[in-house]
């Protein structure tokens, strides 16, 4: 039961978050200058109470939905490094970085300097996914998990040290998912469901580190300033967290990983006037747009993918 639960309820959080205050930030004509301490009160009210209380009532949810069922006892750890062949850390690091950022972009939005902003962002996202890890190291049946908080910090650090060195975010981490067919043969486990698929069966998801290529050319290029190009991660053949499990209706399957090379779009890089749409890129940006791929994977084979997703 453990596969899947925190990158599920976080990117709940993460999208209610990002609808009621990233997208305000959005739909305002511009973000105030990097160096600006003009503080616009009536907003920095409106980002603590709305961070505060999405914050509470995500954790409260968590509880009642994950752990209240379960055996509590003393808070202890829980190693999982070798579970999901990785994909759940990527998924850690991926909800940490937009928590982070989500957090950078309501704080500017209000007027906080720059800095502090980027502070203030990175360490809402660690202490959000750290209390996750706390509640875990509480539960009978988890653990505080070292990899998971490592993974958590990597994604605030990835999203801080961007902001700080190029004061934008060259590099993102996105996510893709396709229907699979280990679903059906572990739905307890993998989802029984579309939506349950694409946040507990690991076998479908991809992670990518999709870098814009006009950032890092001279200001005057005509290059497509929303043309990234992606780098990805997959794992396939699991039906069991650590080993897979076999029986009468389920057969033993390879598991491997795969990784892939692809383009992608910024959509917050793409120009428009209508403030709707740039809400709308800015909700969707961490969705993965679908482009031909080339997978090479550890069983030594290449693949060419018309149209991955």
């Amino acid at each position: 039961m453990r596969a899947g639960k925190s990158f599920h309820i976080v990117l709940i959080f993460m999208l209610l978050l990002g609808v009621t205050v990233q997208g305000f930030s959005a739909n305002s004509d511009s973000l105030p200058p990097a160096d600006t301490i003009k503080i616009h009160e009536g907003r920095l009210t409106g980002v603590i109470l709305t961070e505060g209380t999405l914050y509470l009532a995500s954790l409260t949810g968590l509880y009642f939905a994950w752990y209240k069922d379960y055996p509590q006892s003393r808070f202890h750890f829980f190693n999982d490094n070798n579970e999901w062949m990785q994909m759940d850390k990527i998924g850690h690091a991926t909800t940490s970085f937009y928590v982070s950022r989500i957090g950078y972009e309501s704080y500017r939005w209000a007027g906080v300097d720059e800095n502090k902003s980027v502070w203030f962002g990175g360490l809402f996202g660690f202490a959000y996914l750290l209390n996750i890890e706390i509640l875990d190291g509480f539960s009978k049946g988890w653990g505080f998990s070292v990899g998971d908080f490592l993974s958590n910090t990597s994604g605030c650090v990835l999203f801080m040290g961007q902001q700080w060195i190029w004061k934008e975010q060259r590099f993102v981490l996105k996510y893709s998912y396709h229907h699979t067919k280990y679903s059906a043969l572990r739905p307890d486990l993998l989802g029984s469901n579309l939506l349950q698929n694409t946040f507990k069966d690991y076998n479908g998801q991809s992670y990518w580190l999709s870098g814009n290529i006009h950032s890092f050319l001279p200001a005057r290029s005509r290059f497509p300033r929303w043309l990234n190009v992606a780098f990805g991660y997959g794992a396939e053949g699991m039906t069991g967290a650590n080993q897979n499990t076999v029986n009468r209706e389920i057969q033993d399957f390879t598991r491997y990983r795969k990784f892939y090379l692809s383009l992608d779009v910024d959509l917050t890089r793409i120009k428009t006037r209508s403030k709707t749409l740039r809400s709308v890129f800015v909700l969707l940006n961490f969705i993965k747009i679908p482009f031909p791929a080339l997978e090479y994977n550890t069983l030594g084979k290449f693949r060419f993918h018309p149209v991955y997703f």
